[in-house]
């Protein structure tokens, strides 16, 4: 599997990071955009960290979130990449979504 990794970062196709966290007895995933871990975003008192110890653990590609955010019914979402998924997949419409700095973000619960 190493292999894969490192020929996918090669050619530039890792676009996010996600990370799965277990609360309890349920699964949360956590996905951004690459570019954005590390970043702090502002919006007023409210500063927003996006850590490398919350989302970073496994790169993936756009295609690869895609499925895995089906397996989720928690799923924390920071970026356009990682919310335009969410986006196409209709699980979320523009009006679910906030932006911190200009940065989309979203949160969502599915009730089973």
């Amino acid at each position: 599997m190493r292999g894969l990794w490192s020929n996918l970062r090669s050619k530039g196709v890792i676009q996010v990071y996600c990370k799965i966290h277990s609360v309890q007895s349920k699964k949360v995933l956590a996905a951004c955009d690459k570019e954005l871990i590390g970043k702090t975003l502002k919006k007023g008192d409210l500063d927003f960290i996006i850590s490398e110890a919350f989302y970073k653990d496994n790169p993936v590609t756009e295609e690869e979130l895609a499925k895995l955010i089906d397996e989720y019914e928690n799923i924390n979402l920071v970026g356009k990449k990682t919310v335009n998924i969410a986006l196409k997949k209709g699980l979320i419409s523009e009006k679910n979504v906030i932006k911190i700095a200009g940065i989309p973000h979203v949160q969502i619960y599915r009730l089973v």
